[in-house]
């Protein structure tokens, strides 16, 4: 079950229009009334630095926020912060969003490289340590490709046997050739390398906070409902 309207504006005034927004995008995807569990996986990579500076990261946890309000009633995110290695894992809530991603950086160490299959092996222990039947959805940030492709295309494969949906979002120059990789992994063959496609890429440019939030959340949910489809006639997803 989703938050209520009420419970939003009590406990994060800030986030009323994201719940709100999120709520249309939902809906105009017959998302309406589905419970997802959702995560939030940010890159802590050297290059992210001007994103975490200028506002772009917690913009980002916050519209997360409002999208995961719509879809689950903890009022919590589960978030991974990743580089080389697992910079952290924690949570972000509504009460308590504000500045929230700058909090947990500055008690972070160096800034390393990219490598996704750490943060994809730790969003699947989370998924099943936790005991959720819900299906999930793993916005996963970045601004580049890893280090280990091949590690990231296999977990990714992995992965595809589980109720996971990765919606990936790219930071920076659309133009870029980091950004190949997910593309690839966007279109990985069905059912050669996974029974379904559990995968999704967009990009948000260069400045991701100019992205309006109506097109942000259209983008974070309109490959789910197809997956969510093909997981469900797979048995993937009983929920």
């Amino acid at each position: 079950m989703a938050l209520s309207l009420r419970k939003v504006e009590e406990t994060a005034p800030a986030l009323v229009s994201l719940y709100k927004s999120a709520g249309v995008s939902l809906q105009k995807h017959g998302m309406s009334g589905q419970r997802v569990a959702v995560y939030l996986v940010l890159d802590y990579s050297g290059s992210m630095k001007p994103y975490y500076q200028d506002g772009s990261v917690q913009a980002l946890a916050d519209r997360v926020l409002g999208l995961s309000a719509n879809l689950d009633d903890d009022g919590r995110v589960p978030v991974v912060f990743f580089s080389t290695d697992i910079d952290a894992e924690t949570d972000i809530e509504l009460a308590d969003h504000q500045g929230r991603v700058d909090r947990i950086v500055a008690g972070l160490g160096h800034m390393g490289k990219t490598s996704y299959h750490l943060a994809m092996d730790a969003v699947i222990d989370h998924y099943l340590d936790s005991g959720a039947t819900a299906p999930a959805l793993v916005v996963f940030q970045t601004d580049g490709g890893p280090i280990n492709k091949l590690a990231a295309e296999r977990y990714l494969c992995k992965a595809a046997k589980l109720p996971l949906f990765w919606q990936f979002i790219g930071f920076g120059d659309p133009d870029s050739r980091q950004f190949e990789f997910l593309r690839k992994l966007d279109e990985l063959a069905v059912p050669d390398k996974r029974p379904v496609d559990n995968a999704g890429f967009f990009h948000a440019g260069k400045d991701p906070r100019r992205v309006p939030d109506e097109e942000l959340y259209d983008r974070l949910v309109s490959e789910f409902p197809a997956w969510l489809a093909a997981a469900r006639a797979r048995a993937i997803v009983r929920a």
